[in-house]
Order: structure tokens, then C-alpha cells, then sequence
């Protein structure tokens, strides 16, 4: 997928996910975080008020670490597909 190409449907899929009113399940929701915050190399601490959350996502994040930016975009694209796929 051209590059150009993929940060479209990336973005598309971020807004997605920004305009959904429904919680998500907590694990969709840690690995939606997970790869966002590697697609946008965003590197920054969790910023949770509860340390059990910092740490999931602190460990979520981990499992991404052999990953590209547009492997991470591709991914998180994919489980936006998926997720809302399965709510039809």
C-alpha cells in the first residue's frame, strides 16, 4: 500500500474510533492505543491517574516494539475492520 494511500486510511480509521460512542472492550481498546501510539511515534508516558492502567498500557506498547510505523498503521487499521465488521 502506497504510503500516501495508507496514512489516509489510517486517519480515516482514527476517526472512526474518535466517533464511536460505545466502550470499547478493554483489550481492543489497549491494542488500539498500543498501535496508535507506534504509528504516530508517540513515545510519550501513559498518562493515566491509575498506575494498573499505565502498566497495561505500558505493556501494551512493549508488544509493539518490532514493529514499523505502517506495519502499526496497517494493524490498527485492521482491527478498526475487524471490530466494527463484527458489530454489523
Amino acid at each position: 500500500m502506497a504510503s500516501k494511500k495508507l496514512d489516509i486510511e489510517f486517519k480515516n480509521a482514527v476517526k472512526r474510533v474518535n466517533a464511536h460512542t460505545d466502550p470499547f472492550p478493554a483489550d481492543t481498546l489497549l491494542r488500539l492505543y498500543a498501535y496508535y501510539k507506534k504509528a504516530t511515534n508517540d513515545y510519550g508516558r501513559p498518562s493515566s491517574r491509575t498506575p494498573i492502567i499505565n502498566a497495561f498500557k505500558t505493556n501494551a506498547l512493549f508488544q509493539t516494539e518490532d514493529i514499523t510505523e505502517d506495519e502499526a498503521k496497517r494493524i490498527y487499521i485492521n482491527l478498526v475492520h475487524d471490530y466494527f465488521l463484527d458489530k454489523k
